[in-house]
């Protein structure tokens, strides 16, 4: 419980630092886009306030941030210039210089300076000069493991995967990191490949794409487990289908008892939680019917939802300090891009945050998805993010769903089968 309060509230103390330069703020410093322009402004302020020797820890928060972006950009020679300067990272940057190695890892850049950098935070971590209080410790612990294994260190390998689930404070059960567990899976896979124990890793995967707990990166290595097994790669796609059709159709029969029936344009009070569980939460009061709504774009448009009468609409509710919220992301793209908005329409509705912080975010991360924001949360009251709501076409509530599905082929097949569902029992 500790854990999760300090996750809560780790985006609104960090960034709330000041600058030793009072002309600077770190808030504002954080939010600029590219770390080439971050970095331009750190030069900047040494030139008009030179680092007072007797203070080496002055700007020492900004020295973190560069790192941090640098190494999120893949330039391991930028990030050991100012990780040599041994800046104390603070909870925020850790979080994302472990984000930075999780997209390394998969993009399969550099195992070598991948190995390097985990092995030195751990290193950090070990020392006491880096501290993880939100339970991500196993996950550099999983990365070096890989990337060891992709450099043929294989028992260092397996030394270091076991010791990864040893740690007790981790959170790979939990559904809050983005595929926390299926990226524990995919490393497990390439660990096993590379010490020979192929069946144990085609059995682990199998079961990984068989249940949801899967995602697209895990497939490169489920492609070469299978290639050894089978001693052929015919067959594979038609495999890797039947399992995904399996999980997608143990999905749908999940989602489809949640349906809601006998539906309101509107709703107050008590719900059923969407994971099926039979627990009641108070997720929103509707003030208006959603086609009495209007909302901003992040470039200040007006958008009427009325204007998507006729569509499945979908309204996911998130801030950018929620990290579930946005961990679904990537499969919510899947959705709208089988779409094409022919028949569905979703936006991810921004709550509590001004525009050029949600605008920052969104351009820094990538997100594709259509962002409105509702700053004072006035239109839907919700009490707790990430919060989902699918209207059919005539804008009755079909479906509420909270929290984050675990995995991102699991949050991609959550909400497919939310739209297919609604489609097929809609009768306009």
């Amino acid at each position: 419980m500790k854990m999760l309060i300090l996750l809560l509230l780790i985006s609104g103390s960090i960034f709330a630092q000041q600058s030793p330069s009072a002309k600077y703020n770190f808030k504002d410093f954080t939010s600029i886009v590219n770390v080439e322009d971050q970095e331009k402004q750190y030069n900047e302020m040494l030139k008009a306030n030179p680092i007072d020797p007797a203070k080496p820890s002055m700007y020492e928060e900004y020295r973190a941030q560069l790192a941090m972006g640098w190494l999120t950009k893949g330039n391991f020679e930028r990030y050991w210039y100012y990780k040599n300067t041994r800046p104390k990272f603070n909870v925020l940057q850790f979080l994302y210089l472990t984000y930075a190695l999780d997209n390394l890892f998969d993009a399969n850049t550099n195992p070598g300076e991948v190995e390097k950098v985990s092995a030195g935070i751990l290193e950090d971590l070990g020392t006491g000069a880096l501290k993880d209080g939100i339970g991500r410790t196993q996950t550099v612990l999983e990365i070096n493991a890989a990337t060891n294994a992709q450099l043929g260190n294989t028992d260092t390998a397996l030394q270091l995967l076991a010791k990864s689930s040893e740690v007790k404070e981790g959170m790979r059960e939990m559904r809050y990191f983005k595929d926390a567990k299926s990226n524990y899976l995919n490393r497990y896979g390439v660990v096993m490949f590379a010490a020979g124990k192929y069946q144990a890793a085609f059995d682990t995967l199998s079961k990984a794409f068989r249940e949801a707990e899967s995602n697209p990166v895990m497939v490169n290595t489920f492609r070469l487990v299978y290639k050894k097994v089978k001693g052929t790669e015919n067959g594979f796609e038609a495999y890797l289908k039947s399992l995904k059709d399996e999980a997608y159709h143990h999905c749908y029969k999940e989602v489809e008892k949640l349906y809601i029936a006998s539906p309101k344009t509107t709703l107050d009070g008590a719900v059923p939680s969407a994971g099926g569980d039979g627990k009641m939460f108070t997720l929103f009061h509707a003030t208006k019917p959603v086609k009495e709504v209007s909302l901003p774009d992040l470039e200040g448009n007006i958008v009427h939802l009325k204007d998507y009468k006729n569509k499945v609409l979908a309204l996911d509710f998130w801030s950018t300090g929620c990290t579930p919220c946005v961990a679904a992301f990537s499969g919510f793209e899947r959705v709208v891009a089988d779409y094409k908005k022919d028949v569905f329409q979703m936006f991810v509705v921004s709550l509590f945050e001004d525009r050029a912080t949600v605008k920052s975010f969104v351009k820094k991360k990538g997100i594709t998805l259509d962002v409105l924001q509702d700053e004072e949360n006035k239109f839907f009251d919700v009490q707790g993010t990430p919060t989902k709501i699918i209207f059919d076409p005539l804008g009755n509530i079909r479906f509420f769903s909270s929290g984050y599905a675990g995995s991102t082929d699991r949050e991609y097949y959550k909400l497919k089968s939310m739209v297919e569902i609604t489609k097929s029992r809609y009768k306009g």
